[in-house]
């Protein structure tokens, strides 16, 4: 009787923890199931907030950035103030490594526009080094995207800072 009930033992320990496994596997599942929702919930609310045919993008890159690292930015479309951005150490290094940041997402009608930026950081010999760059474009049908580039100028020495606009 007594190794009767030391096998039920056994083969109750033995079910218990493959149904503890079976949970985790579900578990892992099911956060999988809810991190998908998520993002598709991000898009479809990107999509009714922002929709294709007014959407504007801008983005900011750093090539290399020996000759300039940024503190901020502060974005004007049209003469009004739409974002403005501060640098952690983080954000920099990521954008020296390569990264394009999504800076501001916005909602335009098609026309003419000019965006305006204003760029404040560390410039060559540590000196405090500020740049307004401009673009004029024009928005038409579809999604626009604007990128501002900060790059170095090797021969001059200095932070170069270029608007690229695609559709």
């Amino acid at each position: 009787m007594k190794r009767i009930g030391q096998g039920l033992l056994v083969w109750l320990v033995l079910v218990c923890s493959v149904a503890a496994s079976e949970l985790d596997k579900d578990l892992a599942q099911f956060r999988k199931d809810v991190l998908d929702i998520n993002r598709r919930l991000l898009m479809l609310e990107e999509e009714l907030l922002f929709p294709a045919d007014t959407q504007l993008a801008v983005f900011v890159s750093l090539d290399v950035g020996k000759y300039f690292s940024p503190d901020s930015i502060t974005l004007k479309l049209d003469g009004k103030t739409i974002d403005g951005h501060l640098y952690t150490d983080r954000e920099v290094k990521a954008l020296k490594t390569g990264a394009i940041q999504k800076l501001h997402t916005t909602n335009i009608r098609n026309g003419n526009h000019e965006l305006t930026a204003f760029v404040s950081g560390t410039g060559p010999g540590g000196r405090e080094y500020r740049r307004a760059v401009s673009l004029q474009f024009e928005k038409g049908n579809g999604r626009h995207f604007i990128q501002l580039r900060m790059e170095d100028d090797a021969a001059a020495q200095q932070p170069v800072f270029v608007f690229r606009s695609w559709q």
